[in-house]
């Protein structure tokens, strides 16, 4: 890591591991009639759905997602038209992969995923979402509060924390995302973006640990 950015201590490394298993849903994967790839800094979202469609675990992959201010710099062409462009370099079929590229934030991945998939005539009733590891549980959140009517399955890269802390580089990212996602799964409900999700208080109070610890960049106000 650079020298401007910060080692976390073994208490914050416990702490950051509670947050990190409570997103993780820990489905069992199993066939779905469409996944859903959300666009994100993460490349390997695109590598991980990549996989799952060569398992034949779906025949139809949509990649969503637009441009944020962290990932326009490195996928100027938008989130999933790079995405796309990965899962076409790793095997995957043109003709297997939808493109959805304005979605802004998870709610838009899932609303305007919808709606390109009815306009194909595709009607799921099984979707798997393909995120990253620790959203998960956000993405699961959302889509059963936007499309009720569907059964969720999530999956992610099988990385454990150590690891993703590895492919990104920067464990103060990491953990300051790993925060901003579970205030997001916290929050989200009473604005009515989600559906309300059980929070361990083990797992809280590692929350609000890290947040007086400074791990704080990735919060809403």
């Amino acid at each position: 890591m650079g020298d401007n950015q910060q080692t976390i201590t073994e208490g914050q490394w416990r702490r950051t591991k509670l947050i990190w298993d409570y997103h993780l849903m820990g489905h069992q994967l199993r066939p779905a009639d469409v996944a859903i790839g959300l666009g994100s800094h993460d490349l390997g979202v695109a590598a991980a759905a990549a996989d799952l469609y060569h398992r034949g675990l779906f025949p139809t992959l949509v990649f969503t997602g637009g441009n944020s201010l962290t990932t326009r710099a490195r996928f100027p062409r938008g989130e999933a038209v790079h995405f796309r462009e990965h899962a076409l370099e790793l095997g995957v079929p043109d003709l297997a992969i939808l493109v959805e590229p304005n979605a802004a934030n998870t709610g838009q991945n899932i609303t305007f995923t919808r709606d390109l998939l009815a306009a194909a005539g595709i009607l799921p009733a099984t979707v798997m979402l393909v995120s990253k590891p620790y959203m998960e549980r956000r993405s699961f959140a959302t889509a059963r509060k936007l499309w009720p009517d569907v059964e969720i399955v999530c999956a992610s890269e099988p990385l454990e924390l150590d690891d993703y802390f590895k492919s990104i580089g920067d464990e103060k990212l990491v953990v300051d995302m790993l925060v901003g996602d579970l205030q997001r799964v916290i929050e989200y409900p009473k604005q009515g973006f989600a559906i309300a999700q059980d929070v361990p208080e083990d797992v809280h109070a590692a929350y609000e640990s890290l947040i007086r610890d400074g791990f704080t960049s990735r919060l809403i106000s």
